[in-house]
């Protein structure tokens, strides 16, 4: 259901009804099919997708003080890349690795804690953890004061595991970093496994309110942007379907 799979599939189909008796079908879908492409590439359809999920957090105010931990979460390094290159290979993301270090600087007392493990079926071996570890230990970070979770498949074992893991006290403070569009789920994934965090958000992927009819000059850019929006979308849906939220668009009410 993602964007470009859909249009891909719908635009081999169309190819397929044009060779049968419904040629007439798959000239429309095939006309559809470009018509869907273009607002997916160029038009604001990605800023309005996208901006509900970014703008649902506000930057985490310093004012609030220093706090007990910082949780950072996977998702910057491409695990396959760096075992075939035997060295960390960073796809995108790469603010959730800056942000912890910098946070690591301000507050020597807090605890750092990067959770992430595979969400491969078939190779478990090659784990974002230990791939990520050595960068945050290029920026600065201690190589005592990181706590690694490693065996992690997706958000919801993110926050089970990394509660399990350092048994959070009553009172501490913990701070949850990851990208902004990605912020909602995962704040609403980890209040539902009871461990309450407060919203770090970086990695943005659009300026703000201004950029929300703005067009795309370069396709590929807009393409991005729809289907980062479009996949956590869809992530949302399921996983308050499945129970694992108690909301469908989690905000800072809580916070």
């Amino acid at each position: 259901m993602l964007p470009i799979n859909l249009l891909v599939e719908l635009g081999i189909l169309s190819l397929l009804l044009m060779a049968t008796r419904f040629a007439a079908l798959g000239r429309k879908l095939a006309v559809t099919t470009l018509i869907l492409l273009a607002l997916a590439a160029f038009s604001p359809l990605g800023n309005l997708l996208l901006y509900p999920l970014e703008a649902r957090f506000p930057a985490w105010d310093p004012a609030r003080g220093a706090p007990d931990g910082i949780i950072v979460l996977g998702g910057s390094v491409d695990t396959d890349l760096s075992a075939a290159h035997r060295t960390p290979v960073v796809s995108h993301a790469a603010d959730r690795l800056f942000a912890p270090a910098e946070l690591a600087r301000r507050y020597p007392n807090a605890r750092i804690v990067f959770t992430g493990g595979t969400a491969n079926l078939v190779d478990t071996d090659s784990r974002e953890a230990d791939y990520s570890a050595p960068i945050l230990e290029s920026l600065g970070i201690a190589k005592e004061r990181l706590i690694l979770e490693r065996d992690s498949r997706n958000t919801w074992e993110n926050a089970i595991f990394t509660r399990q893991m350092v048994s959070p006290k009553p009172g501490e403070r913990w701070l949850l970093v990851t990208s902004a569009f990605h912020m909602p789920r995962s704040m609403g994934i980890f209040r539902k496994a009871g461990f309450d965090v407060e919203a770090y958000p970086v990695d943005w992927r659009m300026g703000g309110r201004d950029d929300l009819f703005t067009f795309t000059r370069i396709g590929g850019d807009g393409l991005a942007r729809t289907e980062v929006a479009v996949r956590e979308w869809i992530g949302l849906l399921t996983y308050r379907i499945m129970g694992r939220t108690g909301e469908l668009l989690p905000g800072p009410g809580r916070d």
